[in-house]
């Protein structure tokens, strides 16, 4: 995971370290990434409410858990996300983690 977190540009904006390192997850670094992603708070919760639609199985999971984690910030962008009856099922479970 450490080559990983190492090619991480500090130039790179939060929604390009995200994208970054929602691409290199695997089951042996997902718990390192979930970290990261969290310690990019609240200005990258958007982006992950975003990729709830798109992403599936350990990519997801990384994203949903990270949500649970920043906590209060994700609630609304989560609430909107229940307003559509195709993911509200999974907008209504993360709020009941949070």
């Amino acid at each position: 995971m450490q080559a990983v977190l190492n090619n991480i540009n500090t130039a790179m904006n939060a929604a390009e370290k995200l994208n970054y390192l929602l691409s290199s997850v695997t089951t042996s670094n997902k718990n390192d990434v979930e970290n990261s992603i969290v310690a990019l708070g609240e200005r990258v919760v958007d982006a992950l409410v975003d990729k709830l639609r798109t992403l599936k199985g350990l990519q997801r999971g990384v994203v949903a858990m990270s949500l649970i984690r920043i906590g209060e910030s994700s609630v609304a962008p989560l609430k909107a996300l229940a307003q559509d009856k195709e993911n509200q099922w999974i907008a209504d479970y993360l709020l009941s983690e949070i």
